[in-house]
């Protein structure tokens, strides 16, 4: 049996093959941190990776005939989580100019991976953020700590904030980093994935072993 499938669809399922086949991209957070404030080491080097050509040049939907195109959303430039006084301006994330995907530089920020939905929209919007550096706790130090029920705020260009409630919030070792689910999740849903490390860190092996993300569902916009 066939389906048909639109262009969102077939733009979504391309970025979801792509991220799922260059997990360890994604996840090189783990190995961009420092050591723990009590053993201080210098971040090791990027993990390597590409992504191919085709992905960040997919097209976008088409606009209906007799209809206005709409412009772009507003970005995202504002994040908050109060129950773990995470309170950080938003810079973009996009791919390096070798194809790997950036992570934000200044560890007191959280950074949007402009490559998906803008926070709000159908699909999952995913932020990154460091957990430590070598001065210290980072933006999402305290990321593994949130629970269910938590509220997680997106503050838009324009003057709009999204809210999330936390869903769930699963640690996962890097090899197993689910990138499909965290990246193109279900397209029916507004989600918005945070992504730091932990676990356990190993100098020897690169740094953090594990990666933490926390899930979260859209339930207002005002």
């Amino acid at each position: 049996m066939r389906h048909p499938v639109t262009p969102r669809q077939r733009r979504w399922a391309a970025l979801a093959a792509v991220l799922l086949g260059a997990a360890a991209v994604l996840v090189m957070l783990a190995v961009q941190q420092s050591a723990p404030t009590e053993d201080r080491a210098a971040p090791a080097p990027v993990a390597p990776g590409s992504v191919p050509p085709s992905t960040a040049s997919a097209a976008p939907t088409p606009p209906s005939a007799n209809t206005t195109p709409a412009g772009p959303p507003a970005r995202p430039e504002h994040l908050s989580i109060p129950s773990i006084g995470v309170a950080t301006d938003l810079i973009r994330l996009g791919l390096n100019k070798d194809r790997t995907v950036e992570v934000p530089e200044n560890p007191a920020r959280a950074g949007w991976f402009d490559q998906g939905p803008v926070p709000g929209q159908l699909g999952s919007s995913v932020v990154l953020g460091h957990v430590d550096s070598v001065d210290g706790p980072a933006v999402f130090h305290d990321l593994a700590q949130l629970e269910p029920g938590s509220t997680v705020e997106v503050s838009l260009v324009g003057g709009s904030v999204a809210t999330f409630r936390v869903d769930r919030v699963a640690t996962y070792a890097n090899e197993d980093f689910p990138a499909q689910e965290v990246y193109a999740g279900d397209p029916a849903r507004r989600a918005l994935n945070l992504v730091t490390c932990g676990g356990e860190y190993d100098a020897a092996r690169g740094g953090w072993q594990s990666n933490v993300v926390v899930f979260t569902t859209l339930v207002s916009t005002a």
